[in-house]
């Protein structure tokens, strides 16, 4: 899951970084902020959604971040070779 606060719709209310101080931070003139990249770790995902659910102006979305998945390919297979000066049945 990622955070973002849409900046334009932003009002200053504080109620994002209130709720979830380790996912929020507030700029020089109290206007809500993202800590780090947006990542929620497991654990904080609640706090998030009460934030997004709690902005008044709907500034702050959280949105699934799709995780690549790991693609089997097969490994190579020893084919037996005809051993020259045998015949081939």
């Amino acid at each position: 899951m990622k955070l973002q606060i849409d900046a334009a719709l932003c009002q200053g209310h504080g109620r994002c970084y209130d709720l979830a101080p380790e996912l929020f931070g507030d700029d020089d003139e109290g206007f809500g902020q993202v800590l780090g990249d947006g990542t929620v770790p497991p654990d904080k995902e609640h706090e998030a959604r009460l934030a997004v659910a709690n902005c008044p102006e709907r500034a702050v979305s959280l949105t699934a971040v799709s995780v690549p998945t790991a693609v089997s390919v097969p490994t190579a297979v020893s084919v037996p070779t005809a051993v020259s000066g045998q015949e081939e049945s």
